[in-house]
């Protein structure tokens, strides 16, 4: 009996050792608020929806917020919107503005991209299988990196958006085509590192982490879902911590970012048919500013914020700048 309490006893001091193990700080979280850089997330197609001129939008937020680090995702169907012709006339001269402003881009490429419906394709693809689409995808994905591998502003290449999600109007990325994807374009560009990118608070990161040089976490605080209406998650900074380390168990010394830190409302519809005081409840500027301290309370050291679109909609469409002028502050350190 005394030997089985000895076991038990044991037993409960690993789990609690393995417990603030893995809760401690992981390796790779800047050591001061300082160190942390900040960049911004910016989607042609959705500046569109939301009635701006996404030409004058993305120079605003090169220009005005002073952003440095922008996450872009090139649309297949805005690159093919005819099969076999392609017209990149659009990406290259978002590319040239940045290159112009010293700004450094994430190229995100595939069909799982950010921003609704997720999955993006050409209505000509609508006819094809799946396995003909996924061809037509590698041969986009393939002129893309051909395209941009030596433009001197590159900093990274993104192969999809949170492909083991379940989330949009589509399903999940199978991890066999993901591997075909990461593996091209690593054998067109060998001198740029991939980034694989994951929910986090829903998923296992191991599985994006083991295909990414560097790994990409979402980071969301206030979400709506039916029919729980909003939530928001109960969740400290350390739990960010423990999957961190948990990565590390695996992949010692893997980078982790914030590729989507949440700067905009979530709600039951898309924000551009949201009314304002519905938008309020998920975003407000004191959640907005909430969020930025959240983050750095966890510490990675790259944070892309998710809203641009939203903030520049706010301030020029509805003469309300508070989101604009607070999002400036913090591009301006």
């Amino acid at each position: 009996m005394k030997l089985r309490r000895k076991v038990f006893l044991l037993i409960i001091m690993a789990l609690v050792a393995g417990f603030f193990f893995l809760i401690r700080k992981p390796a790779g979280l800047a050591e001061k608020n300082g160190d942390i850089k900040w960049g911004v997330a910016f989607s042609k197609m959705f500046a569109t929806e939301m009635g701006l001129d996404w030409r004058e939008a993305y120079l605003a937020v090169l220009d005005d917020l002073g952003a440095k680090r922008i996450r872009l995702p090139i649309y297949w169907q805005d690159i093919e919107e005819e099969e076999g012709r392609y017209d990149f006339s659009d990406y290259d001269w978002m590319i040239e503005e940045a290159q112009k402003r010293n700004a450094q881009l994430i190229l995100v490429i595939g069909r799982k991209l950010p921003r609704w419906p997720e999955c993006h394709a050409p209505f000509w693809a609508d006819k094809l299988t799946e396995s003909e689409k996924q061809e037509k995808i590698l041969s986009a994905m393939s002129k893309e990196v051909e395209r941009y591998k030596n433009i001197p502003n590159l900093y990274l290449w993104q192969v999809d958006n949170e492909p083991f999600l379940p989330f949009g109007e589509c399903t999940t990325t199978e991890k066999g085509f993901l591997d075909r994807e990461v593996a091209k374009v690593r054998e067109i560009d060998s001198s740029h590192q991939i980034m694989v990118t994951d929910s986090g608070e829903l998923s296992i990161w191991v599985r994006a982490a083991k295909r990414a040089d560097i790994f990409g976490t979402t980071m969301y605080r206030i979400i709506h879902k039916d029919p729980i209406g909003y939530f928001k998650y109960p969740l400290p900074p350390r739990f960010f911590w423990l999957k961190a380390n948990i990565v590390h168990l695996f992949f010692p010394g893997k980078p982790i970012i914030v590729s989507e830190l949440q700067t905009e409302p979530w709600g039951p519809k898309l924000i551009y048919d949201l009314p304002l005081e519905e938008q309020e409840k998920s975003m407000s500027l004191k959640q907005f500013r909430e969020n930025i301290e959240y983050a750095k309370l966890v510490g990675f050291p790259e944070n892309y914020l998710w809203g641009a679109e939203w903030w520049y909609w706010l301030k020029t469409k509805h003469a309300k700048p508070e989101f604009w002028d607070a999002a400036k502050e913090i591009f301006a350190k």
